[in-house]
């Protein structure tokens, strides 16, 4: 049997899904990964897994484009014949899901996140929404976290039968377990790790900076992640670079290897708007290390409040700012003590076993369709 994944980069395969993939080998699926070339492609590759490439515009809006995007998965769905797709992230979800319900091929969908297709209004949003319904009528779809899944539900995007929640993309547990405990140091540093987006709460973070720092000057703040300007909430780089110039933050570039940059710091800060499942907030609670984050979907679901970290209100600064202080103020045994707690709760909702087992238990309840475009089950391209 051959299951084809399809997303939205190479990158997110490898990082988020490359146990999944995995798993399925090992159950005896023959596993094609779809998407955009970057270099991961060559990981995946030098991993045992087919890849292809596909031209694909992530925020264009451009209906050419997307018109271009739909036939090329229709070009490789009927030359490659997958038994069943794996679809994630928006432009897959929708041309992918279109394409493999022309061609009978059983769909799981997984909504990783809504981003401004949620967050707004307008009228290229509810266009989104409109075709998330025509695409998606005959798929199963994961959503991350329960506010997600109602949200589709209640305007008819979904049906309930055929929605069900999973546990984000699973975390390896051992992987992400630290070899250093909680820094005992007298000026604690903050991290904050995510594309620099005003989506997810950059600007709130750096407002609050400069507020905590009036009363702790020796305070750390640190900023990992990568421009990413084909977004329309994209920080410019001389916003960026203003910053450094001011002093408020120490920007560490992007970097595959967070765990290390998470084990240096003593609190991890994400006031995202919203978000599908925060891998970054997994890994750090996994990490054992205090998080300070919004009341959203998507990341009050790995915080309990007071607990493993704190909660503050989107898009409020003030809010955000008293949240550090306290953070700031909390005993260090009391912080070792919200990161235990945090792991703990990693490992009994959210580790990768929990979710390859999901994947394993639905694939195989969509088994008597699999077989469709490849009667014999046999991989098309081994």
């Amino acid at each position: 049997m051959t299951i084809a994944i399809i997303i939205n980069t190479t990158w997110n395969i490898y990082n988020f899904r490359l146990e999944l993939l995995k798993a399925l080998r090992e159950e005896g699926y023959y596993v094609i990964c779809i998407a955009p070339y970057d270099r991961y492609a060559d990981l995946l590759k030098e991993e045992g897994f087919e890849y292809h490439h596909i031209e694909m515009d992530n925020k264009g809006t451009n209906p050419i484009e997307d018109l271009k995007l739909t036939y090329q998965y229709y070009k490789l769905f009927r030359k490659l014949k997958p038994n069943l797709v794996l679809a994630y992230t928006i432009k897959p979800n929708i041309y992918g899901s279109v394409v493999s319900r022309l061609l009978k091929i059983p769909t799981i969908s997984t909504i990783t996140g809504l981003g401004t297709v949620f967050l707004n209004n307008n009228l290229s949003s509810k266009l989104a929404r409109w075709m998330y319904k025509k695409a998606l009528v005959k798929n199963k779809v994961f959503f991350q976290n329960r506010s997600d899944m109602a949200l589709f539900i209640s305007n008819h995007i979904v049906k309930e039968s055929q929605s069900d929640l999973i546990s984000g993309s699973g975390i390896n547990t051992e992987k992400f377990k630290t070899s250093k405990p909680l820094p005992h140091q007298e000026n604690v540093t903050f991290l904050m790790i995510s594309r620099l987006l005003k989506d997810k709460g950059l600007i709130e973070y750096i407002e609050a900076i400069r507020l905590v720092k009036k009363e702790y000057p020796n305070t750390s703040f640190k900023l990992l992640g990568d421009l990413y300007t084909q977004n329309p909430t994209a920080i410019q780089e001389e916003e960026l670079k203003s910053w450094i110039q001011e002093g408020i933050i120490e920007y560490l570039g992007y970097k595959d290897d967070v765990k290390s940059e998470i084990e240096k710091a003593d609190i991890v800060v994400l006031p995202s708007y919203r978000e599908g499942l925060s891998r970054v907030l997994l890994e750090a609670a996994s990490l054992e290390r205090p998080i300070i984050t919004t009341n959203v979907p998507g990341c009050k679901d790995v915080v309990k409040d007071k607990k493993n970290g704190y909660l503050c209100h989107a898009k409020d600064i003030n809010d955000l700012k008293d949240k550090m202080i306290d953070m700031i103020s909390l005993p260090y045994k009391e912080r070792v003590k919200m990161g235990k707690y945090g792991r703990e709760k990693v490992i009994q909702e959210f580790d990768k076993e929990i979710v390859i087992k999901k994947y394993l238990k639905t694939i195989k309840e969509l088994s008597t369709f699999s077989t469709q475009n490849n009667p014999d089950g046999s991989p098309q391209n081994p």
